[in-house]
């Protein structure tokens, strides 16, 4: 993940085949695209010319925003299969010298996060830094008039502690807090986790984050 190559990347002049798994291939039957149906597909990208696919998000959600709002990083999302199916998605695109890109989503998280769940039990809460918390105006209210990607206000009140919690995106999309030493680590240590597994790079989704 650290290391800099000397010569061209791969995907200098590479060409990428951006799969929207659900609506693609279904293996088992159940009317959804899935990740077997992805692998299963290779051989015909292969014969495009494709060096590689690139999967909007695969990873656990609440389906809020298409996969957006993810609530573990590690993981597979139920209705596109398992962590099983992806590794044999990438050990069947590695035997084609093709590619396998995820989505990443470091902005926010899903409100379904574990990280966020702790973060709303208390503001002494290991995870509440993780997250950008203000208290309301002087006068009551959001703390300042940002709006998010809605047109409504980017700030929603969690009743509990009496403080807000940002989101560029939807309510349930809660940002992270990457002024929060331990959120790059993480993120970083992630991309480790999908990077050891074979996964050869990722997009980039939702840039508010520095």
């Amino acid at each position: 993940m650290n290391a800099r190559g000397t010569g061209p990347s791969w995907w200098h002049g590479a060409t990428l085949y951006q799969i929207y798994v659900r609506s693609w291939r279904d293996s088992d039957g159940d009317g959804y695209g899935d990740l077997r149906g992805v692998a299963d597909g290779l051989g015909y990208l292969s014969w495009l010319g494709g060096d590689g696919v690139w999967l909007p998000p695969t990873m656990p959600s609440p389906d809020h925003d298409w996969g957006y709002d993810v609530s573990d990083y590690l993981g597979v999302h139920p209705g596109l299969g398992t962590l099983a199916d992806l590794d044999l998605l990438v050990a069947e695109a590695g035997r084609r010298n093709m590619k396998v890109l995820l989505d990443l989503v470091p902005n926010h998280t899903s409100s379904a996060h574990p990280w966020f769940a702790d973060a709303r039990s208390g503001p002494g809460s290991a995870h509440r830094g993780y997250y950008v918390w203000a208290g309301p105006a002087p006068g009551g209210g959001p703390p300042n008039n940002w709006l998010d990607a809605t047109g409504a206000s980017a700030w929603t009140s969690d009743e509990a502690s009496g403080q807000y919690y940002l989101h560029n995106f939807l309510p349930s999309q809660p940002d992270l807090n990457w002024r929060e030493a331990a959120v790059p680590r993480k993120i970083a240590g992630n991309l480790r986790v999908w990077f050891d597994r074979g996964v050869a790079g990722v997009r980039h989704d939702g840039p508010h984050c520095p």
